[in-house]
């Protein structure tokens, strides 16, 4: 049995709006709507976005430019893991500028792209939180801290 596109769309915009009235009276409704939205589904797709501003009676372009300016939302399903390289300045202190340079010629791909296979999503963030430990890297939920090239290998083999 095939199950028709329209249908899916339909449905996940079912469950956005869903969510969307779920929140919609909270202080500020907007960011927690697209975190919730992504939490739920894995990113804020473009046919979401009318059916937010519908709810929140907002324009389009104020929804879709909220979307875009936060690099935490994610327009396109991620990898099955996402590796995150802190790129701020404590970090980059102590090598994390060419740690991500290196992530990005390991898995083939820059930051806020995810790999051809699926397997891995590398995004670039400007602060774990791990400033002493750095350079940091989160893979999926786990925090690392002083991760060298080699280390990073070593993780990103354990993501595919």
């Amino acid at each position: 049995m095939t199950t028709d596109v329209t249908d899916l769309a339909a449905v996940r915009a079912e469950h956005v709006r869903h969510i969307a009235t779920t929140l919609r009276d909270v202080r500020g409704p907007l960011i927690p709507i697209l975190h919730a939205v992504q939490e739920d589904l894995g990113h804020v797709d473009q046919a979401d976005v009318p059916v937010i501003a519908d709810v929140l009676n907002l324009s389009v372009a104020e929804v879709h430019g909220v979307v875009t300016f936060y690099r935490d939302f994610r327009r396109a399903p991620g990898g099955r893991t996402t590796v995150r390289v802190c790129q701020a300045e404590a970090c980059q202190a102590v090598g994390a500028e060419a740690l991500g340079e290196h992530a990005k010629r390991r898995t083939g791909v820059g930051f806020g792209a995810t790999t051809s296979d699926g397997a891995v999503t590398l995004d670039e963030v400007f602060c774990l939180g791990n400033c002493a430990l750095g350079p940091a890297v989160q893979v999926g939920d786990r925090l690392h801290g002083r991760v060298t090239p080699a280390r990073l290998d070593a993780l990103l083999g354990e993501a595919r």
